[in-house]
């Protein structure tokens, strides 16, 4: 069974509300309400007379079940895994990555103005950190949560960065307080394999699965390259 519907939305509060008309006039409103890190989602809608009450409920809920389904999905964190084999010892992998200059030369991946504000010492606070069209500067607010010279960093995100401000806890960062960054250094012979392991959700997965592997390239590329 199949069915089109076209309507006009007639109001939208950004997180709060949705309420549409439908073309025959039928009405349909959701409502969103948060508690804790959980949301109520509640949608009233007016019933076809063509069909049964019963029949448009089970429908209905049957779409909110699967859209649940979905979002939760997405949420769900999940750890990526990517690696290299770079032609240089651990130590020189590990300075090059963490040095101001280089360390923007690689992350241009993710951001042409990407940089990082603080220290990377065993419990510092760093901020990682890139600019809009404006200037204005945005990123994630983290934590040294282990740093092994030469062999292990470990970065624990705690919130987001919007201008001047550190967002810590709220819904906006419910998604990735806790989140780890893994790199581990493996040398053997003079030769490095640099694992990454990072931890997102499946909004951002298939940005990552495109964007570290061109990363870890331009970090080969930087480390290889005679000084």
């Amino acid at each position: 069974m199949g069915f089109d519907f076209n309507g006009t939305y007639t109001d939208v509060q950004e997180h709060e509300h949705i309420a549409y008309a439908l073309e025959d006039g039928r009405k349909v409103e959701i409502k969103f309400e948060q508690a804790g890190n959980e949301t109520r989602v509640t949608e009233t809608f007016d019933a076809d007379p063509s069909h049964s009450v019963e029949m448009q409920q089970a429908g209905w809920q049957a779409i909110l079940d699967n859209f649940k389904k979905y979002v939760e999905a997405a949420a769900k964190p999940r750890t990526l895994h990517y690696e290299i084999s770079i032609q240089a010892p651990a130590e020189k992998v590990y300075r090059t990555m963490l040095d101001p200059k280089q360390y923007k030369a690689w992350t241009a991946v993710f951001h042409p103005t990407s940089h990082y504000k603080g220290s990377w010492e065993k419990g510092a606070k760093i901020l990682f950190l890139g600019l809009d069209d404006k200037g204005v500067a945005g990123g994630m607010v983290s934590r040294i949560k282990e740093n092994i010279p030469n062999q292990f960093i470990s970065i624990e995100h705690l919130g987001l960065v919007q201008g001047d401000t550190e967002i810590t806890s709220g819904p906006e960062v419910a998604e990735w307080a806790g989140a780890l960054e893994n790199y581990t250094f493996t040398e053997k012979q003079g030769e490095t394999v640099l694992a990454v392991d990072v931890d997102t959700n499946q909004e951002y997965e298939a940005h990552f699965s495109e964007t570290w592997p061109k990363a870890l390239q331009k970090i080969k590329a930087l480390c290889e390259t005679e000084s």
